[in-house]
């Protein structure tokens, strides 16, 4: 069975089929699905998923393009609900997106920083989105001791140095189908070098499809080819590899999901 650790299933580009699409996971061989916030009203939808399945699990949090409206009263209303939600297990994704103008870079860090303290108070575990901004984000983790937290490095886009620099602090990576890519030689070069007790499979749907559906609305049903990329490039099987990613995301989730 696969544990997709990120995906948005709240995106509007599942407006028509959302539930039909959600009850076939699981005959899929998708056991368990973390819905992933990125604002604060996929947030509060992502939320509402997981009231609404099993099998879902929400993370809530507000992703770094989505900062230049947030407030402190939003986060006192993250820090009730992630307190008081058992389905909640983990804060994410936040971090800080530089391939964009906007909002401003100290805008996104100091709510980067909020929600690492955020993350601290509640006691969860993070999901870390980082673009264009390598040596500022693991900055401002170091500072923040992110390494006490745990978490994962979402669709990891940076180079083995950096990744060395995660694996020091015990993160987890989400790979995505940007794995399965021909032109994706950093990425795998990471996949080669990190150990298997660090990969998470991940989809980021309904983005970043993989090969052979690139271009089209991605889905947990394309986990396999992901899957089968990556056992390809650590030279295991593709039961061996699902099983491992598996009980490791059980293992970041540990807290909230003691239950599995």
């Amino acid at each position: 069975m696969i544990f997709e650790t990120h995906a948005h299933y709240d995106d509007k580009a599942f407006d028509e089929d959302r539930n039909e699409l959600i009850k076939s996971l699981p005959g899929n061989g998708i056991e368990y699905v973390v819905n992933v916030g990125a604002s604060m009203d996929s947030t509060r939808s992502s939320i509402e998923l997981a009231a609404k399945y099993d099998f879902i699990y929400a993370a809530i949090g507000v992703h770094p393009s989505e900062t230049g409206e947030l407030s402190e009263n939003d986060i006192e209303w993250l820090k009730k609900e992630a307190l008081s939600n058992k389905k909640v297990v983990a804060i994410g994704e936040i971090g800080l997106d530089y391939y964009w103008d906007e909002p401003e870079r100290n805008i996104q860090k100091i709510w980067f920083e909020r929600q690492l303290e955020l993350a601290r108070e509640v006691k969860l575990p993070i999901i870390i989105h980082s673009r264009d901004a390598a040596k500022e984000t693991l900055d401002i983790m170091k500072a923040h001791k992110a390494e006490e937290l745990g978490g994962v490095v979402h669709c990891y886009s940076y180079s083995k140095e950096t990744a060395k620099e995660y694996l020091d602090m015990g993160f987890y990576f989400g790979i995505g189908g940007v794995v399965t890519f021909k032109n994706a030689k950093r990425l795998k070069e990471v996949v080669e070098y990190i150990p298997l007790d660090r990969i998470l499979l991940e989809t980021d749907s309904p983005y970043l499809s993989p090969e052979p559906n690139r271009g089209k609305r991605n889905s947990s049903l394309n986990i396999p080819y992901i899957a089968s990329a990556i056992a390809q490039l650590k030279g295991v099987e593709y039961d061996e590899l699902v099983s491992i990613a598996y009980q490791n995301a059980k293992d970041m989730y540990f807290k909230k999901l003691e239950q599995i």
